[in-house]
C-alpha cells in the first residue's frame, strides 16, 4: 500500500513538473498533450525493458526493475482515467441543448 501511495505521489510530482516545463504563455494544449503522452510512452518502453531483463535474468537491480514497471502501470491507468474523464466530459456537453 505504501508503494502505491509513493508511486502516486511521484507520478503527481513528474505530471506537475510536466506541466511547470511547459511554456505557459503559449498556451498550446496539442504541445501539453504531445509531450505527455511521449513522457508515458518512455516509461512504457522503461518498463517492458526492465520486464524483459527480468525473463532473462539480465536484471541488475530488482528493485529499480519492479519501480520501473509499477510506474509504467500506473502512467498508463492514469491516462486511461484522464481519456475516460475527457470523453464523459465531452459526451456530457455535446447532450446539452442550445
Amino acid at each position: 500500500m505504501a508503494s502505491t501511495i509513493d508511486t502516486l505521489s511521484s507520478l503527481a510530482n513528474q505530471s506537475t513538473s510536466t506541466v511547470a516545463k511547459t511554456d505557459a504563455s503559449s498556451g498550446d494544449f496539442s504541445k501539453i498533450l504531445q509531450d505527455s503522452i511521449e513522457e508515458i510512452n518512455d516509461s512504457q518502453v522503461k518498463g517492458d525493458k526492465a520486464m524483459a531483463d527480468l525473463a532473462t535474468g539480465e536484471v541488475k537491480d530488482l528493485h529499480q526493475a519492479a519501480i520501473a514497471i509499477n510506474k509504467a502501470e500506473m502512467s498508463m491507468k492514469m491516462m486511461l482515467e484522464i481519456r475516460n474523464k475527457a470523453l464523459s466530459a465531452y459526451r456530457e456537453i455535446s447532450k446539452t441543448q442550445i
